[in-house]
Protein backbone atom coordinates (compact mmCIF):
# COMPACT_ATOMS: atom_id res chain seq x y z
CA UNK A 1 0.00 0.00 0.00
CA UNK A 2 2.98 2.47 0.74
CA UNK A 3 3.49 2.60 -3.04
CA UNK A 4 -0.14 3.81 -3.90
CA UNK A 5 0.89 6.07 -1.16
CA UNK A 6 3.43 7.39 -3.02
CA UNK A 7 2.16 7.45 -5.95
CA UNK A 8 -1.04 9.42 -4.90
CA UNK A 9 1.46 12.07 -3.03
CA UNK A 10 3.73 12.04 -6.83
CA UNK A 11 0.44 12.92 -8.48
CA UNK A 12 -0.63 15.77 -6.31
CA UNK A 13 2.96 17.44 -6.41
CA UNK A 14 3.16 16.97 -9.68
CA UNK A 15 -0.53 18.72 -10.36
CA UNK A 16 0.36 21.30 -8.03
CA UNK A 17 3.72 21.79 -10.31
CA UNK A 18 1.31 22.42 -13.08
CA UNK A 19 -0.64 24.94 -11.67
CA UNK A 20 2.30 26.51 -9.90
CA UNK A 21 4.22 27.20 -13.38
CA UNK A 22 1.00 28.34 -15.13
CA UNK A 23 0.76 25.71 -17.40
CA UNK A 24 -2.68 25.18 -15.42
CA UNK A 25 -5.30 27.30 -14.40
CA UNK A 26 -9.24 26.60 -12.64
CA UNK A 27 -10.49 26.17 -15.53
CA UNK A 28 -8.72 22.88 -15.51
CA UNK A 29 -9.88 22.27 -11.96
CA UNK A 30 -13.62 22.56 -13.20
CA UNK A 31 -13.12 20.48 -15.93
CA UNK A 32 -12.46 17.61 -13.44
CA UNK A 33 -15.53 18.15 -11.24
CA UNK A 34 -17.21 17.54 -14.08
CA UNK A 35 -15.86 13.83 -14.09
CA UNK A 36 -17.57 11.24 -11.74
CA UNK A 37 -17.96 7.90 -12.09
CA UNK A 38 -20.67 7.59 -14.74
CA UNK A 39 -17.96 9.11 -17.21
CA UNK A 40 -14.06 8.19 -15.57
CA UNK A 41 -12.55 9.48 -18.68
CA UNK A 42 -13.89 12.73 -18.75
CA UNK A 43 -11.26 14.94 -18.83
CA UNK A 44 -8.49 12.28 -20.72
CA UNK A 45 -11.76 12.78 -23.62
CA UNK A 46 -11.89 16.45 -23.81
CA UNK A 47 -8.29 17.18 -23.51
CA UNK A 48 -7.72 14.43 -26.02
CA UNK A 49 -9.50 16.52 -28.53
CA UNK A 50 -7.89 19.84 -27.30
CA UNK A 51 -4.74 18.10 -28.67
CA UNK A 52 -6.52 16.93 -32.19
CA UNK A 53 -8.48 20.32 -32.32
CA UNK A 54 -5.01 22.45 -31.80
CA UNK A 55 -2.79 20.44 -33.60
CA UNK A 56 -5.06 20.99 -36.94
CA UNK A 57 -5.20 25.01 -36.00
CA UNK A 58 -1.57 24.86 -35.71
CA UNK A 59 -1.45 23.36 -38.82
CA UNK A 60 -3.68 25.11 -40.71
CA UNK A 61 -2.15 28.71 -39.07
CA UNK A 62 1.07 27.32 -40.85
CA UNK A 63 -0.22 27.12 -44.05
CA UNK A 64 -2.33 30.55 -43.78
CA UNK A 65 1.08 32.28 -42.92
CA UNK A 66 2.92 30.79 -45.51
CA UNK A 67 0.84 32.35 -48.16
CA UNK A 68 2.10 35.00 -50.07
CA UNK A 69 -0.53 37.06 -49.19
CA UNK A 70 -1.41 36.35 -45.65
CA UNK A 71 -5.36 36.53 -44.46
CA UNK A 72 -5.06 38.17 -41.33
CA UNK A 73 -8.79 37.52 -40.86
CA UNK A 74 -8.28 33.81 -41.24
CA UNK A 75 -5.43 33.76 -39.45
CA UNK A 76 -7.41 35.43 -36.65
CA UNK A 77 -10.35 33.33 -36.50
CA UNK A 78 -7.78 29.76 -36.01
CA UNK A 79 -5.89 31.83 -33.72
CA UNK A 80 -9.45 32.72 -31.86
CA UNK A 81 -10.59 28.97 -32.08
CA UNK A 82 -7.17 27.84 -30.19
CA UNK A 83 -7.56 30.53 -27.35
CA UNK A 84 -10.91 29.48 -26.72
CA UNK A 85 -9.58 25.75 -26.89
CA UNK A 86 -6.96 25.84 -24.80
CA UNK A 87 -8.97 28.31 -21.99
CA UNK A 88 -11.99 25.51 -21.84
CA UNK A 89 -9.09 22.98 -20.83
CA UNK A 90 -7.43 25.64 -18.87
CA UNK A 91 -4.18 25.79 -20.78
CA UNK A 92 -3.40 28.71 -18.62
CA UNK A 93 0.48 29.71 -21.25
CA UNK A 94 -1.28 28.43 -24.46
CA UNK A 95 -4.24 30.83 -24.03
CA UNK A 96 -2.12 33.51 -22.93
CA UNK A 97 0.60 33.81 -26.38
CA UNK A 98 -2.97 33.66 -28.29
CA UNK A 99 -3.75 36.87 -27.34
CA UNK A 100 -0.39 38.53 -28.08
CA UNK A 101 -0.93 36.42 -31.47
CA UNK A 102 -4.32 37.95 -32.19
CA UNK A 103 -2.57 41.47 -31.61
CA UNK A 104 -0.32 40.75 -34.45
CA UNK A 105 -3.13 39.83 -36.67
CA UNK A 106 -4.60 43.29 -35.89
CA UNK A 107 -1.48 44.86 -36.63
CA UNK A 108 -1.12 42.50 -39.68
CA UNK A 109 2.18 41.49 -38.86
CA UNK A 110 3.53 38.36 -40.72
CA UNK A 111 6.75 38.28 -38.80
CA UNK A 112 5.10 38.75 -35.86
CA UNK A 113 2.75 36.33 -36.42
CA UNK A 114 5.33 33.71 -37.32
CA UNK A 115 7.10 34.18 -34.60
CA UNK A 116 3.91 34.05 -32.09
CA UNK A 117 3.45 30.56 -33.82
CA UNK A 118 6.17 29.37 -32.94
CA UNK A 119 5.92 29.86 -29.12
CA UNK A 120 2.50 29.13 -29.04
CA UNK A 121 3.61 25.14 -30.90
CA UNK A 122 6.19 25.47 -28.14
CA UNK A 123 3.97 26.07 -25.82
CA UNK A 124 1.45 23.43 -26.46
CA UNK A 125 3.80 20.90 -27.03
CA UNK A 126 4.78 21.43 -23.21
CA UNK A 127 1.46 21.20 -22.03
CA UNK A 128 0.41 18.10 -23.89
CA UNK A 129 3.62 16.39 -22.80
CA UNK A 130 2.61 17.47 -19.23
CA UNK A 131 -0.78 16.72 -19.21
CA UNK A 132 0.18 13.61 -21.21
CA UNK A 133 2.21 12.53 -17.61
CA UNK A 134 -0.30 13.30 -15.34
CA UNK A 135 -2.72 11.12 -17.27
CA UNK A 136 0.16 8.56 -16.94
CA UNK A 137 0.54 8.68 -13.37
CA UNK A 138 -3.39 8.93 -12.86
CA UNK A 139 -3.23 5.78 -14.58
CA UNK A 140 -0.43 4.23 -12.74
CA UNK A 141 -2.38 4.92 -9.33
CA UNK A 142 -5.25 2.92 -10.31
CA UNK A 143 -4.00 0.64 -11.64
CA UNK A 144 -1.86 0.54 -8.24
CA UNK A 145 -5.49 0.23 -6.34
CA UNK A 146 -5.40 3.77 -5.32
CA UNK A 147 -8.20 6.41 -5.98
CA UNK A 148 -7.14 9.88 -7.42
CA UNK A 149 -6.65 12.52 -5.08
CA UNK A 150 -8.90 15.09 -4.92
CA UNK A 151 -6.97 18.88 -4.88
Amino acid sequence: MDGVVQLQKQLVDYTASLFHEGFLDEQFNQLQQLQDESNPDFVVEVVSLFFEDSERLLNELGKTLEQKTVDFKKVDAHVHQLKGSSSSIGAQRVQKLCIAFRNCCEELNTEGCLKCLQQVKHEYSLVKNKLETLFKLEQQTIAAGGSIPTL
